[in-house]
């Protein structure tokens, strides 16, 4: 038996709004286990995997579209105005908020970047779990866990908006890419451990946090990638039995993301 469930309302669009007020846009949804899987396009490969349980509640998406241009009536060749004072009492349009899609604040940054919107995603994903008010014990803040010093440096005033942390994060995510000649494994610990550790042990550093979270957000990275394209795990090298000791703890099944985020916590 599956263990995904298909919601009633799988078919209309929706806004999901989560616990720390941040809403996430989506065609149709399914509860996987603990979490539920929110498709944010046409097609099964364009989704988003939120903890059910950061999920508050579900809302129809009624923002409507808007309205067309109109031009001044006119009669002949000359505009017909309304009469002086006319509209003196007319009431102001209202203001329509639009929600906010964590979807599109990830995809411009992605295009921004040039960094694989997925990686992107499960970088959030192991960071703070989509929650955009999230603050470690060491200070770091927001979906992608900026540090004060790192979040000044990239010029980001507010770590708790989303908007400015995934677009700091981001890119300092490709800096280092950049720095590490687009080692994803060297980038991802020094987003984790600092830099400076990276420097210290030429590679990763060997403490048991920064390679299990390297390995899972390479794991997270590659099952999206391979629910997008099976026949991905058709082409798996063998495993030498001798790992480097600079290499994550599992390999890529995927190809890695061509483009780079923290200070050491």
């Amino acid at each position: 038996m599956s263990l995904a469930v298909i919601s009633a309302s799988a078919f209309c669009s929706e806004l999901a709004i989560l616990r720390n007020g941040f809403s996430i846009r989506h065609e149709r949804r399914e509860v996987r286990g603990t979490v539920t899987r929110l498709y944010t396009g046409a097609t099964s490969t364009s989704y988003i995997d939120v903890a059910t349980d950061q999920i508050e509640r579900f809302e129809n998406d009624e923002t409507p579209p808007a309205p067309p241009a109109t031009a001044p009536a006119t009669m002949g060749s000359a505009s017909v105005m309304p009469a002086p004072g006319s509209l003196v009492n007319a009431p102001k349009p209202l203001k329509i908020m639009q929600p906010v899609s964590l979807d599109q604040v990830v995809k411009d940054a992605s295009g921004k970047h040039q960094i694989d919107p997925d990686f992107i995603n499960s970088v959030i994903r192991a960071e703070s779990g989509f929650n955009s008010r999230a603050v470690s014990k060491k200070g770091a803040q927001g979906l992608m866990q900026l540090m004060p010093q790192t979040a000044s440096q990239l010029g980001v005033t507010n770590s708790l908006d989303p908007n400015a942390n995934i677009e700091g994060g981001t890119k300092y995510l490709r800096e280092l890419l950049e720095k590490y000649n687009f080692d994803v494994a060297k980038a991802l610990a020094a987003y984790n451990a600092g830099p400076r550790r990276v420097e210290q042990y030429k590679g990763v550093p060997p403490y048991y946090e920064t390679r299990a979270y390297i390995a899972r957000i390479i794991r997270d990275f590659n099952r999206q990638k391979l629910a997008e394209n099976p026949s991905l795990g058709l082409k798996q090298p063998k495993r030498s039995r001798h790992r480097s000791t600079n290499a994550p703890s599992n390999a890529s099944a995927a190809s890695p993301p061509q483009a780079g985020t923290r200070a050491s916590r």
